[in-house]
């Protein structure tokens, strides 16, 4: 169901606690979530599901592909959300056709409504084997060229296969050594842990470009998998989290679930209660 007025007003009563117990974050990295976490509700109430992530003590945010399809006016009801709310939308996840030269105005003017930073490409289908991987980084090339005169930076987001080595290659090496130093590689700590990768080792070996990541964590038992939350799996979120502040460049972080035994908010309020616990001891 919709969010309703109660149950915004009973998340808005733990904001206060929630701002005060991130006053680290002020200096320190901001905290935003992934909106394919919640997206049955966003795709029922967009404005009162933006709400009640920014009650549970969210700062921000990442719209992924529906926002493209917003009529321009509904964008601009949007950001007028996130700024009555004060919180940011970071970054947009976009479908590979939306970097397209034919839909890049588009891309460039929505993210400029919403405030984004950042356009970042979401996936790309294994195929074609490295010649492949060669032409995204070409289309990440390509797009940067264009929306970076509007302010705007475009970044690619990792699954599991960018990990898997192709002819001795990693895919994602080759997209890192193929894109100019200002497009970010946003981290999928899930994905490239199910890959058999070190998140850290990578963060280390590509300073400055790991500007946010994606708080996914991962179990090998296949029955939980994608779906534990935050600090529940395998990942080291103490030595991921102090790669990418010491080397990586990270700018800011988002909180992503696919799926838990919870609803979609609950399951975010879970994730967002446990980061905060392992940010402050």
């Amino acid at each position: 169901m919709a969010i309703t007025r109660r149950t915004f007003v009973a998340l808005s009563a733990s904001l206060p606690f929630a701002l005060t117990n991130l006053s680290w974050a002020a200096a320190s990295i901001p905290i935003g979530i992934e909106m394919y976490s919640v997206r049955d509700e966003l795709a029922k109430d967009p404005e009162g599901t933006v709400r009640a992530i920014a009650a549970m003590g969210y700062q921000g945010l990442e719209f992924y592909a529906p926002y493209f399809d917003w009529p321009e006016e509904q964008t601009k009801q949007m950001r007028k959300v996130l700024d009555e709310l004060g919180i940011r939308c970071f970054s947009t996840h976009n479908d590979v056709k939306y970097l397209a030269p034919e839909n890049l105005a588009k891309v460039r003017d929505r993210n400029l409504i919403l405030g984004s930073k950042y356009v970042v490409q979401a996936y790309s289908e294994p195929k074609g084997g490295l010649d492949h991987w060669k032409s995204v980084a070409d289309g990440l090339n390509k797009a940067a060229e264009t929306l970076e005169p509007s302010g705007l930076k475009v970044g690619y987001h990792n699954h599991d296969a960018e990990f898997r080595s192709v002819d001795g290659v990693r895919p994602m090496e080759l997209i890192a050594k193929s894109t100019k130093p200002s497009i970010m590689l946003q981290l999928d700590v899930c994905t490239c842990l199910e890959a058999g990768s070190d998140p850290v080792a990578w963060i280390k070996a590509n300073p400055s470009r790991i500007r946010s990541l994606h708080l996914k964590d991962w179990s090998p038992d296949q029955a939980r998998g994608f779906k534990v939350l935050f600090g529940e799996g395998a990942a080291d979120w103490k030595a991921i989290f102090a790669a990418a502040e010491s080397a990586g460049g990270a700018e800011y972080y988002l909180m992503e679930q696919e799926g838990s035994q919870y609803s979609q908010l609950e399951t975010g309020r879970r994730c967002f209660d446990s980061y905060k616990r392992m940010r402050t001891t």
